[in-house]
């Protein structure tokens, strides 16, 4: 299969779609990249707000996108405001309908404009069913499968009982993404990747991780893959310790390989005692998928660099996302989703920047305001491609 046939970019604007590679991705498009399976799609949408004032109008394209491919949403991202959450999610309903999937609505620790949001991203399908998973009343997740594979994305998961310490919540939270798992017949061994969005994450990163790390040594993650993830430093509308996202996948058939993925020019993250890989690669009969941590501006040997230069750590860290990329045969043009992390939202366009004057391509990035897991990192991305096989 040519991997122009397997999938499409386009760019909806005022102006209507467009192909993505004609044009720049400007502030209120949605950029959608839509992969072609044997029995269904998959449609990954990203979308920037206007300049309307409007802080929801962003959901109204987005629900236009979805009904113009006939999908249903399984879950979604929303960077921004917190305290628009309640008046968001209402308007999320008008736009798009009951809202029958998780979503995950952070905030950057110390924003200052209340009345911000800098984009979302949503995962939809259409041609096959999506079932939902509850817990406790409360939509976690959804589910849908096809010959090869269950597949599962769990969000918006937070601890039960917000008055326990962040250490205990942490545990709670984890034990959450077992609960849900299982309601599917799967376990943490089905985990491919996590989203880890921590409240006052640099006051307490060093604790998550002890209790990251007993959970996965007392479930033998170690033994076997451990997954990608991003760990990032915002607030949530519950103000949780934390919140999560989790996908997951079962595969039907020994066709199915999911494997990490090193980086070429990064030691692994296990040898600072952070528990995720840098990459991991889901491989289908029809494509390959690979999804790409949160990577920030560290050398081999773990150290940060680039101390207080911004470009330099977003120049660095694109250095590295590249190689991960050519090492599995992929290019930026393959990227179907991605998400900047900024310290600084002053900095935003220095990533604009780096992408124009190294002729990248116009990519599908979510922007959030966010602490990076050190305090001398100013910049983090996380990237997810795919080809067809």
């Amino acid at each position: 299969m040519d991997i122009t046939d397997a999938k499409t970019r386009i760019v909806f604007s005022g102006q209507g779609m467009q192909p993505l590679d004609d044009t720049q991705i400007i502030p209120g498009d949605v950029t959608l990249v839509t992969i072609d399976r044997p029995d269904f799609k998959k449609h990954y949408i990203t979308v920037h707000p206007d300049d309307s004032g409007n802080p929801y109008s962003m959901f109204d394209k987005i629900a236009k996108c979805v009904k113009d491919n006939n999908a249903m949403i399984v879950s979604q991202f929303v960077f921004g405001c917190t305290d628009l959450h309640g008046d968001g999610m209402t308007a999320l309903k008008k736009a798009c309908g009951e809202v029958q999937w998780p979503v995950t609505w952070i905030q950057g620790d110390g924003a200052e404009d209340s009345n911000l949001l800098t984009g979302s991203q949503v995962y939809a399908i259409s041609g096959t069913q999506i079932n939902m998973i509850r817990m406790n009343g409360t939509i976690v997740g959804n589910t849908y499968e096809d010959e090869d594979a269950v597949y599962c994305l769990l969000g918006d998961l937070h601890p039960p009982d917000l008055t326990l310490s962040r250490k205990e919540q942490t545990k709670a939270t984890f034990e959450q993404m077992e609960k849900a798992l299982a309601l599917v017949d799967m376990d943490f061994s089905n985990v491919l990747r996590t989203w880890l969005y921590l409240d006052n994450l640099l006051k307490w990163y060093d604790e998550f991780n002890v209790v990251r790390t007993q959970f996965f040594t007392e479930h033998g993650v170690f033994d076997r893959m451990v997954p990608a993830s991003t760990g990032i430093g915002v607030s949530n509308h519950l103000g949780s310790a934390l919140v999560t996202d989790v996908l997951a996948v079962k595969p039907k058939t020994d066709k199915v390989k999911i494997f990490a993925v090193p980086s070429p020019l990064q030691c692994p993250a296990l040898d600072y005692k952070s528990s995720f890989s840098r990459a991991v690669e889901l491989q289908l009969p029809d494509h390959r998928q690979l999804f790409i941590s949160g990577t920030a501006s560290i050398e081999p040997g773990g150290a940060t660099v680039h101390l207080d230069d911004t470009s330099k750590q977003i120049e660095l860290t694109m250095d590295v996302i590249k190689e991960i990329l050519v090492s599995r045969n992929m290019s930026w043009e393959d990227t179907t989703r991605a998400i900047a992390y900024f310290k600084d939202a002053a900095d935003i366009p220095l990533l604009y920047q780096y992408c124009e004057e190294n002729n990248l391509p116009p990519m599908p990035i979510a922007i959030s305001h966010s602490d990076i897991c050190r305090d001398d990192l100013l910049f983090e991305i996380e990237f997810d491609a795919s080809v067809a096989t």
